[in-house]
């Protein structure tokens, strides 16, 4: 399995396009390539899976531990004969953390890059450069060296004086050109306050930008050199998510091996985009059968004994979920039944009383509304009661990613942590078995979660009073 990761100096330099188009032109001239993204983005995979015609996946040491990354990456990779990862900010950047700095950030696309043995290919947004390019470049090319630059792909180049003077600068410090992109502002994916539009709500649009990307790509990138480029140290066995949640001490019995096991609703659609493919596939090996549906139109499914509703957009679909009555007062009824459900982030919105004065399920005793300040980051949280998914005092590392916020607190917080003051946090809600929070956490960094949270689904199965 070979790979190459695709980094950049900084955000906004280009990256999803250069590695959505590289998925998409490998892919055309035979390749059969694994996309994987750094970090916790969920928007940027969507279009990483529409070029690569299988899910794109996402690398996160920071929420699965270092440990996972390597088996995560040979589980997404199978089948597969080259692997694209597109990074995250710039190539160093990563979690902040002024108790534990490290030469190479946490989460960082450089730690990702390391793990995996693989080249970097820098992307430079050309736009404002000259010869100082090769400065640029000789510091990231020795900054660490764990890390190795493979290339450089120019983008938005001016014009073909400009791409000559780069390539001087990057044959300067040694480093091939392995494409150069001209500037085309057609090209750039509508994004809104948490980035692009994912690629469900963009649709045929976003199939079409992906073309586009890949075309690019295809027409201004050596794509023989970054197949030729590619490498991987990665040995040892791939993730299992059968083995993941088997022989999970006192996490309940449910296998799925003896009897049909319980329906587990997912919501999906273009309000709950937020997901990891590695959900699905624990809930499964955990003995459940999975069905996603759209709240936006849909009922709650036939049999449902568990719900789980994801993060995404419910901000910009408030009125259409609103619509949407039937569902809300069978979620509602649900909940007051005993049905276990995790919510999280858009599913903590969809829950509350209303959404900027749009009603919504009333699950969570709080009102909530679109806001001028984006929340972002990791947290080190503390299961502060027992839930469905946790056990009072466990640790877990989340992230949030937010421009929403309750207008009033709910009782019951589930989460507690320190904030960067050191003040004490209080975070999401507990009621019955009910786990609403803005906390995202990744399943394959905590398989005993999605173990308890099928076993309890089993339960309610059992007293007969599905949905």
């Amino acid at each position: 399995m070979t790979a190459v990761v695709v980094a950049a100096p900084a955000s906004g330099s280009g990256k999803t396009t250069v590695a959505t188009g590289l998925v998409g032109a490998l892919r055309k001239v035979g390749h059969r390539v694994a996309p994987f993204k750094v970090g916790p983005d969920y928007i940027d995979p969507g279009y990483h899976g529409l070029a690569a015609g299988r899910p794109g996946r996402n690398l996160d040491p920071v929420l699965v531990g270092v440990e996972r990354v390597v088996p995560l990456f040979r589980h997404g990779a199978r089948g597969c004969d080259l692997a694209v990862v597109e990074g995250v900010m710039g190539l160093f950047d990563g979690r902040i953390d002024d108790e534990h700095a490290g030469p190479v950030a946490e989460g960082s696309t450089a730690q990702v890059a390391a793990l995996l043995g693989a080249p970097v290919v820098l992307v430079v947004d050309a736009r404002g450069h000259s010869q100082s390019l090769a400065a640029l470049l000789h510091g990231f090319a020795t900054f660490d060296s764990g890390v190795r630059l493979g290339g450089v792909i120019l983008n938005r180049v001016g014009s073909e004086r400009h791409d000559q003077v780069l390539r001087a600068a990057c044959d300067r410090v040694g480093l091939p050109v392995l494409g150069s992109l001209p500037r085309l502002a057609e090209l750039e994916v509508p994004s809104r306050h948490l980035g692009l539009i994912p690629a469900v709500e963009h649709g045929s649009a976003a199939t079409a930008a992906v073309a586009a990307m890949t075309d690019l790509v295809a027409a201004h990138v050596d794509l023989h050199a970054i197949a030729a480029l590619a490498r991987s140290s990665v040995t040892g066995p791939a993730w299992d998510p059968a083995a993941a949640v088997r022989g999970l001490e006192g996490e309940g019995a449910c296998t799925g091996a003896d009897r049909e096991g319980p329906l587990i609703a997912v919501a999906g659609g273009p309000a709950f985009t937020f997901g990891y493919a590695e959900h699905r596939e624990l809930l499964v090996a955990a003995g459940a059968q999975v069905v996603v549906f759209d709240p936006l139109h849909d009922e709650l499914p036939t049999g449902t004994a568990a719900l789980v509703l994801p993060g995404g957009f419910p901000e910009e679909h408030a009125a259409d979920l609103a619509a949407n009555s039937v569902l809300l007062r069978a979620v509602a009824d649900a909940a007051r039944h005993g049905m276990p459900v995790h919510a999280e982030c858009a599913g903590l919105l969809y829950l509350s009383r209303s959404l900027d004065g749009h009603p919504m399920a009333g699950v969570v005793d709080a009102d909530a509304a679109f806001g001028p300040r984006l929340t972002l980051g990791y947290r080190d949280a503390v299961a502060l009661a027992d839930s469905p998914l946790w056990r009072v005092g466990e640790r877990v590392r989340g992230h949030e990613f937010h421009r929403t916020r309750l207008v009033s607190s709910p009782p019951d917080p589930a989460w507690g942590w320190r904030g960067s003051a050191g003040e004490s946090v209080r975070e999401g809600t507990l009621s019955g078995n009910v786990h609403a929070s803005y906390l995202h956490t990744h399943p394959a960094g905590n398989p005993a979660a999605v173990r308890r949270f099928v076993t309890a689904a089993m339960r309610f199965a059992s007293s007969g009073a599905v949905g």
